[in-house]
């Protein structure tokens, strides 16, 4: 039983995705439909991705390019802006829970080290919403964007025209209100320099990474980038595999059983059609503060063909409460880590901060 606990405990998203698919399963029993549920080509993109930003993790290259661009930093307020803009960046890459995996615990040492121990909370939220504003410029960037852009066969252009506006929008606002995260000079000793470890892995990770890159944008099979993926580090690196999050891709074939089902319940379906018909913009944004962004974009995009309104939606949806954006549960745990964490204190700098960037990027949508 301890085990359960414990498991469920470490999992809960996995743990309550399961339970409503199981859910579903009694209102839409097994058939031949349940065959074509899930998408292969989003999983395996999604394996080929964690597999290589682990990869770039394993050689230390994250911490050798923050080292590189924090020790040229002489202003504080420059460093906050820094500190955010980089989860920003990095997020459209290597997905908004790997840049706050990378970022959130370098920068509470960091701060801590420089005697900005108050400074922590602030920094690190406004991270949080970085790195949850910058992975919606990209398809890669978050699940939902990889799930879409497949889902609705979207090209570059498409999909490039809906997020790029809103992230530039984004990229002004977040320096603006991260200029004063700082005080105008701090101590600098603690910084250690980093380096990456090995070169030639590094070669190849990176040819990994514009293979997946290709595969996205669909000038290679995923079946093949796949096979190559697996194969390149069964040979030179295994232990990648242990970094790879399997517990997310079996989260999303939960969800898409769950959104499938919901789908071919007609109750169901005349509430979402209703709420769609009148904002798809709005009904995803509403439906990302309560079952989190990446199933309301899986969940809704079986009722609309608005994928402009809801692209949109579901990426200014990550912001606003905890589940919104699973992200910002990552950097909630890791600040529970440090010392003397205050979990009131970063609810309330959380809330606030995401309500007003969620106001913004709506009222954005709105006027544009």
């Amino acid at each position: 039983m301890s085990k359960i606990k414990a498991f469920i405990k470490k999992e809960p998203v996995f743990f309550i995705s399961a339970l409503c698919a199981l859910g579903t399963i009694v209102l839409v029993p097994p058939d031949k439909e349940y065959l074509g549920y899930v998408d292969f080509r989003v999983l395996c993109l999604l394996f080929c991705l964690m597999a290589v930003v682990a990869g770039f993790k394993s050689v230390g290259m994250f911490n050798a390019l923050t080292y590189q661009l924090l020790s040229k930093i002489k202003s504080g307020k420059a460093l906050g802006v820094t500190l955010v803009v980089l989860p920003f960046f990095s997020s459209m890459l290597v997905t908004n829970d790997v840049a706050l995996i990378i970022f959130v615990p370098f920068t509470i040492a960091l701060l801590l080290g420089s005697g900005c121990g108050k400074s922590i909370v602030p920094v690190i939220v406004m991270q949080t919403v970085a790195a949850n504003l910058g992975s919606m410029a990209t398809p890669v960037g978050n699940p939902q964007n990889l799930f879409l852009y497949s889902a609705f066969e979207l090209s570059a252009s498409e999909f490039f025209s809906v997020t790029l506006p809103l992230t530039a929008v984004s990229l002004a606002v977040l320096i603006i209100a991260s200029l004063p995260l700082l005080p105008k000079s701090i101590e600098r000793d603690d910084l250690k320099k980093e380096a990456v470890t090995d070169k030639k892995r590094l070669l190849v990770y990176a040819l990994l990474f514009v293979l997946s890159l290709l595969t996205v944008f669909r000038v290679i099979p995923y079946q093949a980038t796949t096979a190559i993926t697996v194969l390149v580090f069964a040979v030179i690196n295994r232990r990648v595999f242990k970094e790879v999050d399997f517990m997310l891709l079996l989260t999303f074939v939960c969800f898409f059983v769950l959104s499938e089902n919901l789908g071919r319940t007609e109750a169901v379906r005349e509430f979402l059609c209703s709420l769609l018909e009148k904002s798809t913009l709005l009904t995803s944004i509403g439906a990302s503060q309560v079952i989190s962004n990446v199933p309301a974009a899986v969940l809704l995009s079986g009722f609309t063909d608005n994928w402009r309104e809801l692209l949109s939606g579901v990426n200014i949806g990550g912001l606003g409460t905890p589940v919104a954006s699973l992200a910002s549960l990552i950097t909630l745990k890791l600040y529970l880590k440090a010392p003397e964490a205050k979990i009131g204190r970063f609810m309330g700098v959380f809330t606030l901060a995401n309500v007003i960037g969620l106001a913004v990027l709506i009222g954005f949508v709105m006027v544009v």
